[in-house]
C-alpha cells in the first residue's frame, strides 16, 4: 500500500534524461545566479542605508554646533 502512494507522487517525464538533465542544469544555475544577484543587491542597498544614516547623524551633529555658535555670537553682539 505504502508502494502504490509513493508511485503515485513520483513524477514520470516523457523526455529523454539528457534533456531533462540539461534543463535541470540550467534552472538551477539561473535560480543560483538570480539569488546571487540580489543578495548583492541587498548588500548594496544596506551599505547605502547605513552610509546614509551616519551622514544624517553626522550632519545633525554640525546643525547643532552651528545652532550653537550662533546663540553664542548672537550673546556677544548684544
Amino acid at each position: 500500500m505504502l508502494d502504490k502512494e509513493s508511485k503515485s507522487e513520483d513524477r514520470v517525464y516523457r523526455s529523454p534524461a539528457r534533456k531533462l538533465i540539461r534543463f535541470f542544469e540550467e534552472s538551477r544555475d539561473q535560480w543560483k545566479a538570480k539569488c546571487l544577484s540580489a543578495k548583492y543587491q541587498i548588500k548594496l542597498l544596506s551599505n547605502k542605508i547605513r552610509y546614509l544614516e551616519k551622514r544624517k547623524a553626522d550632519l545633525k551633529k554640525r546643525v547643532q554646533e552651528l545652532e550653537n555658535e550662533l546663540e553664542e555670537l548672537q550673546k556677544k553682539k548684544r
